[in-house]
């Protein structure tokens, strides 16, 4: 076998409550319902939103912990995932791809189960988990050598275990993945290594693939075993043969809405870096040089994996803006269906909900160097002087022009999600102010080694802060606070109808803060960096609020000055666990 359980005691299974199967109906509801957690993002439209006012702003300077659970062992990183909650159980997944079931009572553990990791495997920004999805009796993840495990949610045996895709050309999984109507629903990871973004559906019951749409353009879908449609037209926007080895990673999966019916998933970076090496001649607009569908957000038919719509947010990337970003689902006061996304660009883009359409777009970092603004049309207005310079054109073709971009390659947002509150109207949105020196090399592909063609060095653009926290109202882009922090904000966020915004950083605090003004209502120190995703639930009229610790993810890896900024930084891995008890509920 090529994967392995950690035994579980007889008598804790037997002490164990009867499991009760999540299904379609569940999931649906899992935005609204309180006394579980069901989905990554808190609901399948990714709001990250707590019905819950038990805990309010009052009161919420008698939260305490209640019990910490440890991962465990040498094996620590980066957490950076978002447990569930059913049952009287938590399920939560580690680095080195990991997952235990807890019981939510005692924080004891019940079962662990760890992949066994081959060697070789190459995850290019840690070894993080984000999380895992339950459907029927099961439980499932991903692992870092790009396989997919469902596992029995009462015993952790596996069910059934299969491939995504090939870890040795570069792949590999990280992101929760998603279930809509029996099917399991995943991305891949591998951007940096020339890999084709994809996104597959597996029938939840057996594994058994039931379509794949790559996202690049010139690749062949499937549906039901057997080839359907090719995505977009042959190099329609790709020059040559780049398209075989384009990029695109749908690594941070996807949301979906309901009441339109669609999987939302964003595509990745186009490969290489070098935007020279993928542009035929003058790129035209619309079309040449584009590089689709990379750096895009896609609207994809659950039931047949077909596109029913794409909006690009960087044409002609080069700059390493990935595209993959949430994309979470709202209606504005007049009722009508929107999208919202911030994308690692810089910019904050509504979008139509019915077909993706562009609606309008504004920043949300502050110094944006690469574009002046976005066009009506919902393209970038470039600056051109500001794109890394043509190694080609180059005295000795080693090295391009160098230029200085903001914000960097990890984003004016990267991975970590923003959440939408019901309650205010407002997005909350984790962002970093900083730039990067950045150049063009020149590069050729071969299967499993880095493909980029670009150097990089990150730096800080103020003294003060990096971190920026901000409430942006997506009606008309204004900032109506802004939280500071010295270090990146690396870790998720969540609100409630109690008027309270959670989210940690990495210096290990774990804050609440007021919906409406950004003041600081409380904290709790963890002990390491916090880069994972906050929830919340109710149970017998408390109200218990959980976040996972642990320093890691891309930052310490490939953040270059900023890295060296907040080396001193511990690693860890616990899962903290907080109540409202119910004779302080009241308490002001």
């Amino acid at each position: 076998m090529n994967r392995f359980i950690v035994a579980v005691t007889a008598a804790v299974l037997a002490a164990a409550p009867a499991f009760s199967g999540v299904t379609e109906e569940d999931l649906a509801k899992d935005a609204e319902s309180t006394g579980d957690v069901l989905t990554n993002g808190m609901g399948r439209n990714l709001q990250r939103f707590s019905p819950l006012t038990t805990l309010n702003k009052e009161n919420v300077k008698n939260l305490m912990p209640v019990w910490a659970f440890s991962f465990g062992g040498e094996k620590q990183r980066g957490q950076e995932t978002q447990p569930l909650v059913h049952d009287g159980m938590m399920y939560v997944t580690a680095s080195y791809s990991r997952i235990y079931a807890v019981d939510l009572a005692t924080g004891k553990e019940v079962w662990q189960y760890d992949a066994r990791l081959p060697e070789g495997i190459l995850p290019c920004c840690d070894v993080i988990n984000r999380g895992a999805a339950i459907y029927g009796d099961n439980i499932y993840f991903g692992t870092l050598d790009a396989r997919i495990v469902a596992l029995n949610a009462k015993t952790g045996d596996v069910v059934w275990n299969k491939k995504i895709a090939d870890y040795k050309e570069g792949y590999s999984y990280t992101a929760a993945p998603l279930i809509v109507d029996g099917l399991v629903i995943t991305g891949n990871s591998g951007g940096e290594f020339g890999i084709v973004g994809e996104v597959q559906a597996r029938d939840a019951l057996t594994g058994e693939t039931v379509w794949t749409r790559p996202v690049i353009e010139g690749h062949m879908g499937t549906l039901n075993g057997k080839e359907s449609t090719m995505t977009g037209t042959l190099n329609a926007t790709w020059p040559g043969d780049m398209w075989k080895t384009g990029g695109g990673a749908t690594w941070l999966g996807g949301s979906y809405d309901i009441e339109t019916d669609t999987l939302v998933f964003g595509a990745g970076n186009p490969a290489p870096w070098n935007s020279h090496l993928r542009n035929a001649g003058t790129p035209t607009e619309g079309n040449v040089g584009d590089n689709l569908y990379a750096a895009s957000r896609l609207g994809i038919d659950p039931k047949t994996g077909e596109i029913k719509w794409h909006f690009q947010t960087t044409p002609r990337e080069g700059w390493d803006y990935d595209g993959v970003n949430e994309v979470v689902a709202f209606a504005d006061k007049d009722g009508n269906k929107k999208f919202a996304t911030a994308d690692r660009n810089g910019f904050f883009y509504v979008l139509n909900r019915e077909d993706g359409k562009f609606l309008n777009a504004w920043p949300f970092v502050k110094d944006i160097s690469w574009a002046s603004g976005i066009d009506e049309t919902g393209r970038p207005i470039y600056n051109e002087a500001n794109r890394p310079g043509d190694p080609s054109k180059a005295a000795d073709g080693a090295k391009g022009e160098m230029v200085f971009a903001s914000p960097s390659f990890l984003g004016g947002k990267n991975w970590m999600p923003m959440a939408y509150s019901q309650h205010t109207g407002l997005f909350y949105v984790p962002s970093n102010e900083w730039g990067m020196d950045i150049w063009n090399e020149p590069v050729s592909y071969k299967k499993g080694a880095a493909y980029l063609g670009s150097g990089f060095t990150i730096k800080p653009n103020y003294e003060d802060h990096i971190g920026s926290l901000k409430a942006i109202d997506p009606a008309t882009g204004e900032w109506k606070w802004e939280y500071k922090n010295e270090a990146p904000l690396w870790g998720g966020v969540m609100t409630t109808a109690g008027g309270l915004v959670f989210f940690g950083t990495p210096e290990g605090d774990f804050i609440a803060l007021d919906d409406t003004t950004g003041e600081k209502l409380w904290s709790f120190q963890t002990g390491s960096g916090i880069v994972g995703q906050p929830i919340t639930w109710e149970a017998d009229g408390e109200q218990y609020v959980s976040v996972v610790s642990g320093w890691g993810g891309a930052v310490p890896l490939w953040g270059g000055e900023v890295a060296k900024k907040v080396n001193y930084l511990n690693q860890g891995g616990t899962v903290w666990t907080f109540k409202l008890p119910k004779q302080l509920a009241m308490a002001n």
